[in-house]
């Protein structure tokens, strides 16, 4: 099956894009052998959130000689950050903690942000000192290249914590570099009601955030509220809440494809089977036609 299309700056991307998360049992061992039968079954795009589902991705486009066959690669805001000469790495308890502190309500904080073990806060001024870091940034990128890869997701874990401290000035720089580079950026993050309005000034194609029937992190009706009304292209990511709603595919696209009107999915499977549920799903949405170009 060939999926429907959205072009996204002049660039195709199908709008059911799949997440190959094979069972822990089996290992990273098992992503090329799932990859290589999504392929089969029609699909040209795979979202690669590792270095093991990149190397796969590269065997497969080696052995078919298939041009068009795409990936979407994945790219943490961290990789272009320091504080003082180092890795923002280094001070993640304190960045969690001070978000924990002053960002977010107590009962908020508990349930989207990891454990600290560090009592500080950062202060204004540390904050004020955190810089864009070129080299490694494009140390970073020099892993992917645009003709494999012409759609970059940018942002991740360090994205979101970059917006709650104020700096999406770094981020502006980070998607400079990704569009000098040749990429087409695409800003992904895991807080939709947070993300959408905090990050809408960066020059990105698209928004991808965590959205679904079941639920979304904050409030899922100020969430799909928000998403009817954001004007530029939000693609659902985790579509099937991580396989609890494969059975009830159809209500799900739905509510996302119809309702919400996104303008893709990026849903995560574990087997052939399941691709093979989702493909049945969509084949019941005929008038899943692209959106307006942007």
């Amino acid at each position: 099956m060939r999926f429907p299309t959205i072009i996204l700056e002049g660039k195709k991307l199908p709008r059911m894009i799949f997440s190959l998360q094979p069972p822990t049992s089996h290992g990273d061992h098992e992503i090329y052998p799932l990859m290589k039968k999504i392929y089969e079954m029609g699909s040209w795009c795979f979202d690669l959130p590792s270095a093991n589902h990149l190397d796969s991705f590269k065997e497969l486009r080696y052995l078919t000689t298939d041009l068009m066959l795409i990936g979407l690669c994945h790219l943490d805001a961290e990789e272009g950050s320091s504080l003082l000469g180092k890795p923002l790495r280094r001070f993640e308890s304190k960045i969690i903690s001070t978000i924990r502190k002053d960002l977010l309500p107590p009962h908020l904080a508990r349930s989207i942000l990891p454990p600290s073990i560090s009592p500080e806060v950062f202060t204004q001024k540390e904050i004020d000192r955190i810089t864009f870091d070129p080299l490694r940034f494009e140390e970073a990128l020099s892993r992917f290249d645009p003709e494999e890869s012409p759609f970059l997701l940018i942002g991740e874990k360090y994205g979101v914590w970059l917006l709650a401290l104020g700096r999406i000035d770094l981020l502006h720089e980070m998607v400079s570099k990704v569009r000098e580079k040749g990429f087409i950026p695409i800003f992904s993050g895991q807080w939709a009601t947070f993300v959408l309005p905090k990050a809408k000034p960066l020059h990105v194609a698209a928004y991808a955030v965590p959205i679904n029937k079941k639920w979304s992190l904050f409030d899922l009706q100020r969430a799909s509220d928000l998403i009817k009304k954001f004007d530029k292209p939000v693609i659902s990511l985790n579509p099937l809440a991580d396989g609890t709603l494969l059975n009830e595919s159809v209500g799900a696209f739905s509510f996302l494809f119809d309702e919400l009107k996104i303008y893709a999915a990026i849903s995560k499977i574990t087997s052939e089977g399941e691709a093979n549920k989702i493909v049945e799903a969509l084949m019941k949405f005929p008038s899943l036609i692209p959106p307006r170009k942007t």
